[in-house]
């Protein structure tokens, strides 16, 4: 029999575990829930996680969406140029320790982190049943098997108010498709022979729209791309960086009905093939090239930093070929994962919080990308090959069984406790949508930009856990003079974290309850409370505005405006009507009509900001609403040489 279209190693973990997206914020499956706890653990992928931590969809004003999605704030990030690199953070936290060195500064496992993320063009229909959705309510997506037709089931099923990672086709062929029976389960009995089943999923549990066999297993045909992978066994990282499916196409049987593609049973070439199927190789992509309609045109488009290849997209509906450009051909980056300590939503050794430098990708259609990201992380331990275990050392046979009794000295009897859907096991949070711009005008293809945030959510220590508080990211940013920032920020307006929590419930802070607010001022050092008055700082002085929502820049916008805009978290732009003319000028201080309190409320949860170039010098920023004393100190510094 032909091999199966997906190599089977295993992404292993061993302990009930966490872990939290904090920038971009990870949802844990919260939509906008004014409770502690999320309402709907099954509303778009399997967590994993407990039922505390994540982050709402952010608001784009100072009222909650409620059931308008076009109120719903998307962060924005310019891609990177040909040479010029844009770089975002990726900051979580992980339960169960990972990285270190295995033989000079062991963890209690070995680990895993997966880095990746999927996109389409931000200009597909709102009615389109296979755009991406924050969602308003938290009810997921439903499923009904075997519909009278494909697209008779995505429409009985898709609702345009639920959220929706992967699309229905996605999901139908992982219910129809027979499962992965290479794979070691264990003493699990499965209750399915399809890939909705695994040893971490043997009932079939649905979650939105993921495939379980995806989630748990890696590589695997998927939208999903990978970014990066942190590992403790950096010897794997030959084998990640070529087996990725950005690299590596893969073989899958694919059926047709009325010349539109359908789900199918078979995973192998024997049984596609005698059945009927055709047994193709399906590519994985940055994004398609739909202008190029020839092999010709196509591949001849190909240049030292793209390849254009004429092949057959993974989620081809019509199965004809089309003009791919292709994943990067250096494979995902591979490092060693920064050691954290087990059992312990922390830091890493160095005090930092545990980050990555995404490089964004550069799109040569130049199109605005709806995106979302996703983090998977895998704890194991070596109690058996971990690597090599496959289904010969099933059931009976497994060298892992649930809650094993083992016989010591003197015939003492000893229970271990241990469950083996636990002991090989993948967790993961995903952001909510954001969109990857084309670099404004004026902003030069090889010119660097850094993106400097804000994260965190309404609430003292214990009511945002295992969310974290409000502080900057990166905390301490160093850039070059010739560099460029994005500052920019999120909130909601439900974070009220009430009832039904096993920690504190409440949001303590300041202004209204319930709401996120930030904003940016200058202070003369970390240590002090009291911001500059404008004519005493730097920062706005040695600042040059390369692009703005308003459209304003160094041209045509004040550096006494300037700090108003940041210091109002938007609501003002102009002091003067005169300099805030047009679709401007209702935000300028003479013609609101509402003037800004002290604490923000009336401002928006988020913000746009602004792209920046600044002058050398050291640079202390914080924000005057969550600055609590030392509790909440949302204060960064930047340092531009």
């Amino acid at each position: 029999m032909s091999p199966i279209y997906f190599v089977s190693f295993l992404i292993i973990s061993v302990v009930n575990a966490d872990v939290y997206l904090h920038f971009p914020p990870g949802s844990n499956n919260r939509v906008n829930e004014q409770t502690a706890n999320r309402q709907n653990a099954q509303n778009a992928f399997d967590s994993q996680n407990n039922n505390k931590g994540g982050y709402n969809v952010p608001d784009a004003t100072s009222t909650a969406y409620g059931t308008n999605a076009s109120l719903q704030y998307y962060l924005k990030f310019f891609q990177s140029g040909q040479t010029g690199k844009t770089t975002l953070r990726f900051v979580w936290t992980n339960q169960h320790g990972c990285g270190g060195n295995e033989e000079t500064n062991p963890t209690k496992q070995t680990c895993d982190i997966f880095l990746q993320y999927m996109c389409q063009d931000d200009d597909i229909d709102e009615n389109d049943l296979d755009k991406f959705r924050n969602g308003v309510v938290t009810t997921s997506q439903t499923y009904t098997p075997n519909p009278t037709s494909d697209q008779a089931g995505k429409l009985a099923d898709v609702n345009t108010t639920r959220r929706l990672h992967e699309s229905w086709d996605y999901y139908n062929r992982c219910y129809n498709r027979e499962r992965n029976k290479g794979l070691f389960t264990a003493d699990q009995n499965l209750k399915g022979n399809t890939a909705i089943y695994t040893r971490q999923d043997a009932a079939g549990t649905k979650y939105g729209y993921e495939c379980p066999e995806e989630r748990d297993y890696w590589p695997y045909i998927s939208p999903w791309n990978d970014i990066a992978i942190l590992t403790s066994n950096i010897s794997m990282c030959s084998y990640y960086k070529n087996e990725s499916f950005n690299v590596k196409p893969r073989y899958e049987c694919i059926e047709t009905k009325n010349n539109v593609r359908t789900s199918t049973k078979y995973n192998n070439q024997v049984n596609c093939t005698a059945n009927g199927g055709k047994w193709l190789l399906v590519y994985s992509y940055l994004e398609k090239a739909t202008t190029l309609t020839t092999q010709s045109s196509c591949e001849g488009a190909s240049s030292s930093q793209y390849q254009y290849k004429w092949a057959l997209p993974h989620d081809t509906t019509t199965v004809q070929e089309e003009c791919l450009i292709l994943q990067s051909q250096q494979g995902p980056s591979c490092l060693q994962a920064d050691w954290s300590r087990s059992n312990y939503l922390g830091l890493d050794s160095e005090a930092e919080p545990l980050s990555y430098d995404w490089i964004l990708p550069s799109f040569p259609s130049n199109k605005i990308k709806r995106c979302i990201g996703r983090i998977r992380y895998n704890i194991s331990t070596y109690d058996y090959d971990l690597y090599n275990i496959n289904a010969s050392s099933n059931g009976n046979k497994s060298p892992i069984k649930n809650d094993p009794i083992l016989t010591v000295d003197n015939g003492i009897q000893l229970q271990i406790n241990l469950n083996t859907d636990q002991t090989g096991r993948t967790f993961q949070d995903r952001t909510h949508i954001f969109q990857i711009l084309p670099r404004p005008s004026g902003v030069n293809d090889n010119e660097n930009i850094y993106n400097w945030n804000m994260l965190g959510k309404r609430g003292n220590i214990v009511q945002t856990y295992p969310a974290v508080e409000y502080d900057f990211t990166p905390r301490n940013l160093q850039i070059n003079r010739n560099d460029l920032i994005h500052i920019q920020w999120t909130g909601s307006n439900t974070h009220n974290n009430v009832g039904g929590s096993d920690g504190q419930a409440g949001d303590d802070g300041q202004g209204t309850t319930g709401t996120d607010r930030s904003n940016l001022v200058e202070i003369r050092a970390r240590d002090e409370n009291y911001p500059y008055p404008y004519e005493q700082t730097t920062f706005w002085k040695n600042v040059k505005v390369r692009w703005s929502p308003m459209e304003k820049s160094s041209a045509n916008i004040r550096q006494e405006d300037l700090a108003l805009y940041f210091a109002s978290t938007g609501y003002y732009r102009c002091q003067r009507s005169v300099d805030c003319t047009g679709a401007d000028n209702p935000y300028t201080l003479d013609t609101q009509t509402t003037k800004l309190d002290g604490l923000l409320n009336v401002a928006s949860a988020s913000f746009q900001g602004a792209l920046l170039q600044i002058n050398a010098g050291t640079y202390y920023m914080m924000c005057t609403r969550n600055n609590n004393f030392s509790n909440r100190a949302q204060k960064g510094t930047l340092i531009v040489i």
